[in-house]
């Protein structure tokens, strides 16, 4: 470029610049699809999901009133991946302890080579005496679902039909009990899995860190003050700074559960993608377990 020329005057090229215009990468004006090429080719993977894969990291599971120590390899979205030396079978249920107040209730869903895919209950498992538990639930029902309604007998039939050995087991509530965890400066949505009156454990899509005091909000004006025991992928153990009264669950309205769910990729199985805790497992209806309820207490 002839600088002099272009300070004194003279034919301006319209190919001839001072200042060239910056090439857009990556991006075209008239196409859109070009702004998410990026976000397109980590369609099944994300920087979130690294602290779900783990290195030797040793759990315990419950199966048949026999405790094996297997390897916890996932843990994320409602299930996890396991292995080890166990003679694990397709839908069968089993007990997984990943810590203190972790104990959560699973079934297989796929196996291959050492290793097993376990999807997690649905529900909110409330550790105490049957007793106890039945109490609570009752108290849930009355203040949560005051206008619901007696099913007739036909449809009670009709809903406990289920086939296979497992269908032919306990009933199971249809309650899950969410909240809120106010830690590091923000407040993160999370999902109980269990809880009892020393701790809980938790879905939280946050990072938690080991020995952090946060605050579990699960209702108006119902709080818990909480140290974080353990952390595995979005799975975390509370321990509780004072005993909870589980009664006060009755205070939080809790939400139904759903037979449908989205597994993260790993516990995607080649033979089935619904999920065992409808059809193989019996879980009541609200109705159902209000009349169960009833009839607890009359007995």
């Amino acid at each position: 470029m002839n600088i002099r020329a272009k300070i004194l005057g003279g034919s301006r090229s319209s190919q001839d610049t001072i200042l060239r215009s910056k090439k857009r990468k990556g991006a075209s004006a008239d196409q859109l699809d070009s702004l998410i090429e990026r976000e397109a080719a980590r369609t099944n993977h994300s920087r979130s999901e690294d602290r779900h894969r783990l290195l030797d990291e040793k759990v315990s599971i419950k199966r048949r009133n026999v405790v094996h120590e297997v390897q916890l390899i996932n843990v994320s979205g409602g299930g996890a991946m396991i292995g080890g030396a166990v003679d694990l079978m397709l839908w069968e249920r089993l007990e997984l302890q990943l810590g203190e107040n972790g104990t959560v209730e699973c079934v297989v869903r796929w196996l291959r080579d050492g290793r097993f895919g376990l999807e997690f209950a649905h529900e909110t498992r409330i550790d105490c005496g049957a007793d106890e538990q039945a109490t609570v639930l009752r108290e849930v029902i009355r203040r949560s679902f005051p206008d619901l309604e007696f099913e007739t007998e036909t449809e009670v039939e009709v809903e406990t039909q289920h086939s296979g050995a497992e269908g032919r087991g306990e009933r199971r509530h249809p309650l899950v009990w969410s909240g809120l965890l106010h830690h590091d400066y923000q407040s993160t949505p999370i999902r109980i899995r269990n809880i009892s009156a020393t701790g809980a454990m938790i879905d939280c899509s946050e990072m938690l860190t080991v020995g952090s005091e946060p605050l579990l909000e699960l209702g108006d004006e119902l709080s818990v003050s909480a140290k974080v025991a353990w952390v595995f992928g979005d799975q975390a153990g509370l321990r509780f700074d004072r005993p909870f009264d589980l009664h006060d669950l009755a205070r939080a309205r809790p939400q139904v559960t759903s037979e449908h769910w989205n597994p993260p990729s790993y516990l995607e199985s080649e033979q089935d993608s619904g999920s065992p805790w409808g059809e193989h497992w019996r879980r009541m209806s609200v109705g159902e377990l209000r009349q169960e309820l009833e009839g607890f207490m009359k007995r």
